[in-house]
């Protein structure tokens, strides 16, 4: 009877611990053969570029930018992200910052924690190669703390690699180092803020935080140290016995938020999940993947938001897109899967490890600030190579129940674009400009591998008028790209704004002409579509409607989407993994393009 009595206590155990963990109960799934993953688009995400990989440019030419980190502190964002001149873990290694006012315009990138040089002789356990004119490389889970004091630090980790396949966050590099970012720009010393075994306060280039003589900035130190929160983010690089960290398997990238109880969620790499009671010196089980999530070896970001309610941020396949967040009401059970960013940029410069698609996100973590609005702000790199931000607003949806009529001139100054998804790199950039009469959506392209995106959600609908006015503005016009799309994103109609002027509607293989345009002249585009019969009208101005049948079937539609720019299909899921080439001429303009947007309305077809 013991026996079974004990068989019973373990199972009821091992049941309580199965349901007490964070799980995806939703429906739906991301496909990798489409970059958006057929996913239906969380409603007004602004996807916005803060750095561009340019190898021409003298000041910024370092091509592998990855694993970027942010923080929201005196009225402003701060972005911290590793460098380095070609691939991953490739040294020599920096650190950048990048700074902005409202998440949108962004400072040139600083250096922030400069190239580290290795002592010469210095050969790592279990290899064989010996440091001669050898540096660091940069390797930080943890980008950011904001002390009780409320001053706000960079934290940085320098880790070595001596060789092909050497691993940095082995646990034998040389440490941690911390950093104030002041109120007005500048920076304090960099300190050492915890060593690796091999290094101390003589073989290293900056102090050991506690000879420092600023005593906020030792009683920071002191905080983050006695955090096993904070220091479980290090696990990877430290020591692998370090008495601070509690957890010392090698689980990667771990983030957490709270519940309303108190119990704190744990997020690994491959969606693995723990809870703890007592603030992380515990867990209630070994790390194991969340039930129903699907996540590779990329970062996962999980957080409360402003609403109540929680939200995860993760690439949801076996590849690094597209870049999706699920909402849960309580924490734990996770219930729908909605797109965040959609899109991989043609990868400019090879390098190694250099993996394809909107990667490695992460949010603001607890004590970091939070942003005006109270929207949820992620930062992630795009194929290790550009930085990126999104804004996503909250609550988090994904339905329209009302018909649109978006005049933007007549639209508060701010607001125009709260219900619209942009898609803005730095060089075709998506946003509201004002004129001197009026004010318009702005879609500029002078990118040569990149375009401008926006999206507008509507009310789903098999039969429905859409109309819109659209201008060119210089003769030299690149394209845009019409599409009436349903959830999934596939669209049943194309119209196309050419190079030469002419206006386009696909038609199976071919193209129809719909008539010419000139430069600033406003176009009024009238679409009448039913995805019953296939059949939709166009009419442009006040020109005859011309009939037109569907490139492909879908029972409804539900967005419009804007874009300067062809649909991009690679890479692939059959892609080769590394691109160890650079596409031709990677840092040169084209001449800008540029489309307005005047007004967009939709109806009921009757």
């Amino acid at each position: 009877m013991k026996l079974k009595s004990l068989i019973l206590v373990l199972a009821v155990a091992l049941d309580l611990q199965a349901q007490d963990t964070v799980r995806y109960i939703g429906t739906t799934l991301s496909n990798v053969d489409y970059h958006h993953g057929q996913l239906s688009p969380a409603i007004g995400v602004h996807n916005i570029q803060t750095f561009r990989a340019n190898r021409s440019n003298p000041a910024n030419s370092w091509t592998y930018n990855h694993a970027p980190m942010l923080a929201y502190w005196n009225n402003s964002f701060y972005l911290e992200y590793l460098s380095t001149p070609v691939g991953e873990h490739v040294p020599p290694g920096q650190t950048l910052l990048q700074t902005s006012k409202d998440g949108y315009t962004w400072g040139d990138p600083v250096v922030i924690f400069p190239p580290y040089k290795i002592p010469d002789g210095f050969v790592k356990e279990g290899r064989t190669e010996v440091a001669n004119n050898s540096y660091a490389v940069m390797h930080q889970r943890i980008g950011f703390y904001t002390s009780k004091s409320k001053r706000l630090f960079a934290l940085a980790y320098y880790g070595i690699a001596l060789g092909k396949g050497d691993d940095p966050n082995d646990g034998n590099g040389i440490g941690r180092v911390i950093r104030e970012i002041k109120p007005d720009g500048n920076f304090g010393p960099i300190c050492f803020l915890r060593y690796n075994h091999s290094f101390n306060e003589k073989n290293t280039s900056y102090p050991f935080y506690k000879t420092s003589g600023d005593k906020e900035l030792i009683t920071a130190c002191e905080e983050i140290l006695a955090s096993p929160l904070l220091m479980q983010q290090m696990v990877e690089e430290a020591d692998r016995n370090d008495p601070l960290i509690p957890l010392k398997k090698d689980f990667k990238a771990f983030n957490y938020y709270r519940l309303p109880n108190g119990r704190v969620v744990g997020l690994w790499k491959y969606a693995l999940t723990s809870i703890t009671g007592d603030g992380g010196k515990t867990w209630q089980y070994n790390p194991t993947r969340a039930p129903g999530f699907v996540n590779a070896n990329a970062k996962i970001w999980g957080q409360r938001t402003s609403d109540g309610k929680y939200a995860t941020v993760y690439n949801p396949s076996e590849f690094r897109w597209p870049l999706a967040v699920s909402v849960s009401d309580d924490g734990l059970k996770y219930k729908n899967l909605l797109l965040v960013n959609g899109e991989i940029t043609s990868m400019r410069y090879g390098g190694a490890y250099k993996s394809y698609g909107p990667q490695y996100v992460r949010g603001i973590q607890e004590m970091d600030g939070i942003p005006p609005g109270g929207n949820l702000w992620v930062t992630y790199s795009m194929n290790k190579e550009d930085i990126w931000v999104s804004e996503i607003p909250v609550p988090i949806r994904d339905k329209v129940t009302s018909h649109v009529d978006d005049a933007f001139n007549q639209m508060k100054d701010g607001e125009e674009l709260k219900e619209w998804n942009i898609y803005s790199p730095l060089w075709c950039k998506a946003g509201i400009e004002k004129g001197q009469l009026s004010k318009a959506l702005a879609l500029r392209d002078s990118d040569p591998f990149d375009y401008a995106k926006a999206e507008r959600v509507f009310p789903r609908s098999e039969k429905i008028i859409l109309q819109f006015d659209v201008t060119s503005l210089y003769d030299d016009r690149g394209i845009l790209e019409i599409e009436v799309a349903d959830a999934k994103g596939t669209p049943c109609l194309r119209i196309m704004f050419d190079s030469t002027g002419t206006i386009l509607t696909k038609q199976g293989y071919r193209d129809r002409s719909l008539g010419k345009f000139k430069p600033e002249e406003a176009m009024f585009i009238r679409i009448e579509l039913n995805t019953r019969t296939r059949f939709y009208t166009v009419r442009v101005n006040d020109g005859k409607p011309v009939n037109n049948l569907c490139f492909a079937p879908v029972q409804n539609v539900e967005r419009i989407i804007f874009r300067t720019g062809h649909t991009r299909r690679f890479p692939d899921a059959d892609t080769p993994t590394d691109q160890m080439y650079d596409l031709p001429n990677p840092g040169e303009k084209d001449r800008e393009a540029a489309y307005f947007i005047h007004h967009f309305k939709t109806s009921p077809l009757k």
